[in-house]
């Protein structure tokens, strides 16, 4: 299928040279930024939302909610990773040519881009991040999605993909995101849960949140009994526990 329609008169290809025209008309140094941007600092913004989402849900949820929160998180990356995997025999079959050798006259910010076009890895790996997210936050989810978009953006900016390959690529990680959540979540939150119980690594998933009730003690997760009263006589005038 690699000869998908690319003369002047496909809207797709009208659109990409809309979008990139901007890089051609925009000084050096913002080029040089959203070539940063959109090859490394969008992903690297979802990695700090990733990490901020699961420092939240473990600082304000309980121990219950924190499981589930943290195996949702955990989703996300694996969704991306998958997403990836299932695009190779995509962009295998489809096999188109990146813009730049399609085409003439476009500013292409990224040099050494040699394999297909369709779909775009990085709208990929960010959408189903992005959605992955959305299922265990909205708030921290609907950030992500917009960097998700701006990624999309970024990549017909720098001249290295046609719209509908990041179309393509976020349609493709939203797929994978939903529709592999309801079984991911069914085999990680046992995981997580076993995690939690764990003394060396359950604090990766245990609640923050301190129980009412808990005792003096203060321990994050720990489920609120409160402590007896060694040597003293308790509010309901027993003899409260020896020490």
């Amino acid at each position: 299928m690699a000869g998908l329609a690319l003369d002047g008169s496909n809207p797709d290809v009208r659109l990409l040279y809309e979008i990139n025209g901007l890089a051609k008309a925009a000084p050096a140094w913002f080029d040089r930024i959203m070539e940063f941007v959109g090859e490394y600092g969008i992903m690297l913004g979802m990695v700090l939302v990733v990490l901020w989402c699961w420092w939240s849900v473990r600082r304000r949820g309980t121990a219950e909610d924190a499981v589930s929160a943290v195996a949702g998180i955990v989703w996300a990356p694996l969704a991306a990773g998958i997403a990836l995997l299932v695009n190779i025999p995509i962009r295998g079959f489809v096999e188109r040519q990146r813009p730049f050798r399609e085409h003439t006259g476009l500013e292409v910010l990224v040099e050494g881009k040699n394999d297909f076009s369709f779909v775009s890895d990085h709208a990929t790996m960010a959408m189903a991040l992005a959605v992955g997210l959305f299922v265990v936050n909205r708030k921290f989810g609907v950030a992500a999605i917009a960097l998700a978009l701006l990624e999309g953006f970024c990549r017909v900016y720098m001249g290295v993909h046609y719209p509908t390959d990041v179309i393509g690529g976020l349609a493709l990680g939203t797929a994978v995101a939903l529709l592999l959540s309801p079984l991911a979540m069914m085999l990680l939150t046992p995981l997580a849960g076993a995690v939690s119980r764990s003394d060396r690594l359950g604090g990766l998933v245990r609640s923050r949140r301190v129980p009412t009730g808990a005792g003096s003690t203060g321990r994050p997760g720990t489920i609120g009994i409160p402590e007896p009263c060694p040597g003293a006589v308790c509010g309901d005038g027993e003899k409260g526990l020896a020490a």
